[in-house]
């Protein structure tokens, strides 16, 4: 499964409630990329959801 390697966020599972208030299982997936990051001059790659990479908590290799 996809889980962000900086925050932890990882899949989420719920109930989805139809208006007959019918109950499935449902799941809640992170936009998990995997992206080439420079950690303390070193390159590697890392999945990295996009909410840590727009707020700058990771920088991108080049």
């Amino acid at each position: 499964m996809a889980k962000c390697e900086i925050c932890d966020k990882e899949v989420k599972f719920s109930l989805q409630v139809s208006h007959s208030h019918r109950r499935t299982s449902r799941t809640f997936k992170p936009n998990v990329q995997a992206v080439r990051v420079n950690d303390n001059g070193t390159v590697k790659k890392m999945n990295v959801c996009t909410k840590c990479l727009k707020s700058g908590k990771v920088q991108r290799a080049i």
